[in-house]
């Protein structure tokens, strides 16, 4: 589990095929302090096992579900990514419960500069749109946020100056590609709509 609070971000250095997927190898800094075998890291939203370390890299295994249905498809050397441990049982919790799974990519759409911050929209697909409602929780690039607009195939976000700085979010341009991570409460709701529309729960 994450919370979307981004420690720092990372490049990718390489990226290799490995059978039907990909080894992903990145430099970080803050993630490696205490990296072990095993651990999970959230690159941009897509959680990922680390393999091998070293002082200045992880390495991770990118499977064929995760390219086929996040922005990873679209990772090459160089790609800057948001990077985050995995949370700690009894530290704070500042942002949601983020799990890693990306439902799907949107399409940034337009960016609205502000004063002080930016408006982000970006596009959703039909399967995913039903699970964003107005000021809920989603995840994008691994950056929890809290969507303050919506409309039927898309939705928006502010950013803050310190989300603009602090991640790769304050980069994006129009076109770009994002991993969408819904709320899990939600996909749990439609579901269980989906049961009770067919008949088959009460």
């Amino acid at each position: 589990m994450f919370t979307g609070l981004v420690e720092e971000i990372g490049t990718i250095s390489a990226l290799e095929p490995s059978g039907d997927g990909a080894r992903v190898t990145i430099e970080a800094q803050v993630v490696l302090e205490d990296v072990s075998h095993g651990d999970s890291i959230s690159v941009s939203g897509v959680c990922l096992t680390v393999i091998e370390s070293s002082e200045a890299t992880f390495s991770a295994d990118v499977m064929k579900e995760t390219i086929d249905h996040s922005a990873a498809a679209r990772w090459a050397v160089g790609t800057k990514v948001n990077l985050e441990r995995a949370a700690q049982v009894g530290s704070r919790l500042g942002g949601h419960i983020v799990q890693g799974h990306v439902d799907g990519v949107a399409t940034v759409v337009s960016i609205t500069p502000g004063e002080k911050w930016s408006v982000i929209r970006f596009s959703l697909t039909p399967d995913v749109a039903p699970l964003v409602a107005h000021k809920g929780s989603l995840t994008l690039s691994g950056v929890s946020l809290t969507v303050s607009a919506v409309g039927l195939d898309w939705a928006e976000v502010s950013l803050i100056p310190e989300t603009l700085r602090a991640t790769t979010l304050g980069h994006l341009a129009v076109g770009d590609f994002l991993n969408l991570e819904t709320d899990m409460v939600a996909r749990h709701v439609l579901r269980l709509q989906e049961f009770t529309v067919s008949g088959e729960a009460s």
